[in-house]
């Protein structure tokens, strides 16, 4: 997972991933996310659509966009943290 290759709505990958492992990220989500106001506290693990989507309740958006999200937050944190480290005395 990479911020910089996000996941497409369609990838079979995800078709494979059960409502519990969708109501995980969303939990990580809520976790990592509170920082920047990403906090979807109504969010649940949705059904599949039509195509074959898995879908997040929070205005029927794909688990790839939860999964991307993950990915940006945990690269910005990556680099906030190596750009703001203390140096050493």
């Amino acid at each position: 997972m990479s911020a910089h290759h996000p996941i497409h709505p369609g990838d079979p990958a995800l078709l494979h991933l059960t409502s519990r492992q969708v109501a995980e990220l969303i939990v990580e989500l809520r976790t990592e996310g509170r920082e920047f106001g990403l906090l979807w506290p109504s969010a649940t693990p949705g059904d599949i659509n039509l195509r074959g989507h898995r879908l997040v309740d929070i205005g029927n958006v794909p688990v790839s966009t939860l999964i991307n999200l993950l990915a940006l937050i945990r690269e910005f944190r990556r680099d906030r943290d190596i750009h703001h480290r203390p140096e050493p005395t």
